[in-house]
C-alpha cells in the first residue's frame, strides 16, 4: 500500500476507485465499504484509494479536543494495509480545507487530482462547505464529470449495527468483548516502553511501562486485562494494568504490562498490545503483600483464559 501525506503530494495518473471518510477504528461497518471498494477496483482495473483526514474534523471544526479516537494514524495505516488497499491519502484537515465548496472538492480534487472514475460511499455521506452536499448531489456531479457513484444503502450499513461511537462507549465501560466484536480485531495500544518505578520487579511481576504519545488515543477503562503482543518476532501473552497504582499512592495514570515467560529488555522499543479480555477493576490493597497475592490470582485467571 502506498501512503501519501496530503492531496497536494499525490502525483499518480492511474484512475481510481475511491471512498472518503475518517474511518476511525476501521470497524466491521467500515469493512463493508472498504471490501467492496477493493474488490470492485480489482475487477475494473482501478486503484483502490481511501481519502481520509487528520486531525479528525470534529477536532478542528468544533474544537472538540475531548474526542478520543480508536486508532492512531499509524495504527490506521497498518490496518488498511492488511485489508489490501492500494493507496491511502491522509489529508491534513484545516479550516481552509473545510471551506472548499462541493464543486471545488469534487471537480478539482476527486476528478482532476485523484482521477476518480468510481466513488463508493455510504448513503448518509455529506461533503463540501458546511457539509451541504449529499449523495444525490454526488450522483449529479458524476453524471456531469464522467464518474460512477455507488451508494452503500442504509440497510446494508445498519445491518451491522455498529459505529465508532458504540465502540468508544464499550471501551470506556470496560466492555472489551463488545468492542473487539464490533472492530473485527483486538483493540490495540501502541507506544514506547519507558522506565517505571520498578515496583513490579520488587513483587516478582516485572512490567513494561507503555507510553502512548498520541493524547487523542482512547485508553480503555482502568483495570486489569489479558493481552498479547509480538515481541522480538515471537508471540507472548500477559496481563496489563491501566490505572493509578492506588496501593502505593500513585497520582498519574500508567499502563503496565507483565508478560508471561518473557525475560528480555524492552526499554526504548515501540510495541503493540492487543487487548483480549478484562479481568477486574483496579483496587487499592492494604499492603504490597496483598497486591502480590492478587497478582498471582490474576495470572492464574489470565492463563485459564488464554488456554481456553
Amino acid at each position: 500500500m502506498v501512503t501519501v501525506q496530503s492531496i497536494s503530494n499525490y502525483d499518480k495518473k492511474h484512475p481510481t476507485a475511491i471512498t472518503i471518510g475518517t474511518f476511525d477504528g476501521v470497524h466491521i461497518g467500515h469493512r463493508k465499504i472498504l471490501e467492496r471498494l477493493i474488490n470492485d477496483a480489482k475487477n475494473t482495473g482501478l486503484q483502490s484509494t481511501v481519502l481520509t483526514f487528520f486531525p479528525h474534523p470534529r477536532m478542528v471544526l468544533q474544537k472538540d479536543t475531548e474526542i478520543k479516537l480508536l486508532n492512531t494514524i499509524q495504527e490506521k495505516i497498518k490496518i488498511l494495509e492488511l485489508i489490501g488497499l492500494d493507496c491511502l491519502i491522509i489529508q491534513p484537515f484545516t479550516i481552509e480545507f473545510s471551506r472548499l465548496s462541493s464543486t471545488e472538492f469534487v471537480r478539482d480534487i476527486l476528478v482532476n487530482k485523484l482521477k476518480s472514475k468510481k466513488i463508493i460511499i455510504g448513503y448518509d455521506h455529506r461533503f463540501g462547505r458546511n457539509r451541504n452536499a449529499n449523495i444525490q448531489d454526488l450522483i449529479a456531479f458524476g453524471n456531469a464529470l464522467n464518474f460512477e457513484v455507488e451508494e452503500i444503502a442504509a440497510e446494508e450499513i445498519n445491518d451491522v449495527s455498529v459505529s465508532s461511537t458504540k465502540i468508544r462507549n464499550a471501551l470506556i465501560n470496560g466492555d472489551i468483548k463488545t468492542a473487539n466484536d464490533y472492530l473485527g480485531y483486538n483493540y490495540m495500544l501502541t507506544g514506547d516502553v519507558k522506565k517505571g518505578k520498578g515496583l513490579g520487579r520488587k513483587l516478582n511481576f516485572p512490567t513494561a511501562n507503555l507510553f502512548i504519545e498520541e493524547e487523542y488515543k482512547l485508553i480503555p477503562k482502568n483495570g486489569v486485562y489479558v493481552v498479547k503482543s509480538v515481541l522480538n518476532e515471537k508471540l507472548f501473552y500477559g496481563m496489563m494494568n491501566i490505572g493509578f497504582n492506588p496501593t502505593v499512592g500513585g497520582s498519574s495514570k500508567n499502563i503496565e504490562i507483565h508478560f508471561f515467560n518473557f525475560k528480555a529488555d524492552l526499554y526504548g522499543q515501540n510495541i503493540q498490545i492487543d487487548i483480549l479480555e478484562r479481568i477486574r477493576d483496579e483496587h487499592k490493597f492494604n499492603s504490597l503483600e496483598e497486591l502480590k497475592v492478587q497478582l498471582a490470582k490474576d495470572k492464574e485467571t489470565s492463563m485459564a483464559i488464554i488456554s481456553s
